[in-house]
């Protein structure tokens, strides 16, 4: 098994433990709410802004998990150079305390069917299903206050891994950031620390193995004009 493989498989085994039954989880789910938002109005359109007060705090979780999702996967380039900048932005604004999510105002307004919405609220319960499945408040203070300016530097240190159009730099920091953003969401600390680990690993592999590669640049380059 890789060095990540092994550890990883405890924090795993960890995560799909089944919450126990005295765990409280959040009165509405992050799903049920998108879903109440899509049918909560008649009107034909729905503003960015709406979306983001119904949202609150549970905003920056989302906007991060959708630009993420796309950096973890293995082999694409373009895309999580360009979804790293606004990632960057929110993992700023998260570090900085912010409690709700800053966006242009211009932005804001701006606004897209219902009957879209609505679709991509149908999708999101399949897709955040599995993650409201095992995920419940746990180790809550590590998703507010000081803790949660913290792991927002870190977010910063991955958005930044990302950015980097080199082999290597996306996908493991796009995963942590996705598993974070989903602890940030259901305010489960566990995930926020799994995803912490695992991003802060993967880039201390990278530096290990770039400061590697230039000490032998170097010595080669002694040896060949030196």
């Amino acid at each position: 098994m890789e060095p990540h493989g092994q550890l990883l498989e405890p924090l795993l085994i960890a995560l799909t433990m089944s919450p126990s039954p005295d765990q409280p989880r959040a009165q509405t789910r992050t799903s049920d709410l998108l879903i109440q938002l899509a049918n909560a109005s008649d009107s034909e359109e729905i503003s960015v802004g709406e979306l983001l007060e119904a949202l609150s705090d549970r905003a920056f979780g989302i906007v991060m998990l959708v630009l993420a999702l796309p950096c973890s996967v293995p082999f694409i380039y373009v895309i999580p150079q360009v979804v790293s900048v606004p990632m960057l932005l929110i993992a700023l604004q998260i570090s900085a305390g912010r409690h709700t999510l800053w966006m242009p105002e211009k932005l804001k307004a701006r606004t897209f069917p219902r009957s879209a919405f609505k679709s991509l609220a149908a999708r999101a319960q399949k897709y955040l299903g599995w993650a409201e499945a095992i995920s419940a408040p746990r180790l809550t203070f590590l998703t507010k206050g000081g803790a949660e300016r913290i792991f927002g530097l870190f977010m910063i240190v991955f958005a930044i891994s990302i950015a980097l159009p080199f082999p290597l730099t996306n996908t493991t920091p796009g995963i942590a950031v996705v598993i974070m953003s989903v602890g940030f969401i259901e305010r489960d600390g566990l995930m926020v620390l799994v995803g912490t680990v695992l991003g802060t690993f993967w880039v201390l592999m990278l530096i290990f193995f770039a400061s590697v590669f230039f000490a032998w640049l170097a010595q080669l380059q002694g040896m060949l004009f030196g």
